[in-house]
């Protein structure tokens, strides 16, 4: 099936199994499992594999299921069953699931992940809004075969990628949240104390494994983009020795924190 005829399939079954009227999708990173328990009222609950396209997370830290949540006065679909290129999968695959939302009424997606920080201002438990990013995973979600009639064409502007418009109000209400520029890689080895350098020295502030290519993939279907990064650990060279598990620790001490700024992006949209 086509990609995008597959999301559209896929986000009509999230309809039918949760409901509509979704004003946005949170899609939820490393050690960010825990986070969709505290935005608010979970009133609907389904096996990311139970829906057309969706695959069960292979990640320690990535949960497995789709929730509908109710934050505040909007609706919001949190996707926790995150895939990875790392994990085998195809670009087609691993956007599918911010197609899928967006199919389903999902005005705004918010793009969450673990990241390593390059910046000594960034430290580790503190969320960073993602002002951009530099794609080094080689990949785009528009590769392949032209998207159909109805789409926009593949060329997609990627200027304005990541919304300022929230960037802005979320710092107004907190301005202890920061702001940097995301390096995405296809991982799953974490990068060499050279690499980070090199990251470093291209503008990075931050280097994971994901976002980079969900974030194309929601643009090119004219949809405003946020990101949050939580700092999990120093990047390579620059502390201790690194493991999966540490990125999982640190997303469960600043569980109070990133739910709160999580809380107040949705609020700002």
């Amino acid at each position: 099936m086509n990609p995008f005829e597959r999301a559209s399939k896929a986000g009509a079954e999230l309809v039918e199994q949760l409901g509509g009227g979704f004003d946005a999708t949170v899609v939820l990173g490393s050690g960010w499992a825990e986070v969709a328990e505290g935005l608010g009222s979970v009133t609907g609950e389904v096996a990311a594999e139970a829906i057309t396209g969706f695959h069960p997370p292979s990640v320690p830290g990535h949960g497995g299921t789709l929730q509908a949540v109710t934050v505040g006065d909007r609706r919001v679909l949190v996707l926790a069953g995150r895939v990875h290129l790392y994990e085998g999968h195809p670009p087609a695959d691993v956007v599918h699931g911010v197609r899928a939302a967006v199919a389903a009424g999902c005005g705004t997606v918010v793009l969450t992940n673990a990241a390593g920080s390059l910046n000594p201002e960034l430290e580790v438990g503190q969320p960073v809004l993602i002002s951009d990013h530099i794609n080094l995973t080689g990949q785009s979600p528009l590769s392949g075969p032209a998207p159909p009639d109805g789409y926009a064409i593949r060329f997609t502007d990627l200027t304005d990628l990541y919304s300022a418009r929230i960037r802005d109000a979320v710092r107004q209400v907190d301005p202890s949240v920061g702001e940097g520029v995301y390096a995405g890689l296809v991982g799953p080895h974490f990068e060499t104390p050279a690499e980070i350098s090199m990251l470093a020295r291209m503008g990075a502030d931050l280097v994971g494994m994901s976002t980079v290519l969900e974030a194309i993939a929601v643009r090119h279907v004219g949809v405003e983009v946020a990101g949050v990064s939580l700092v999990t650990n120093a990047a390579a060279g620059m502390g201790g020795a690194l493991d999966h598990q540490e990125v999982l620790h640190a997303g469960q001490a600043a569980l109070s924190r990133v739910t709160d700024v999580l809380s107040t992006v949705i609020r700002v949209l």
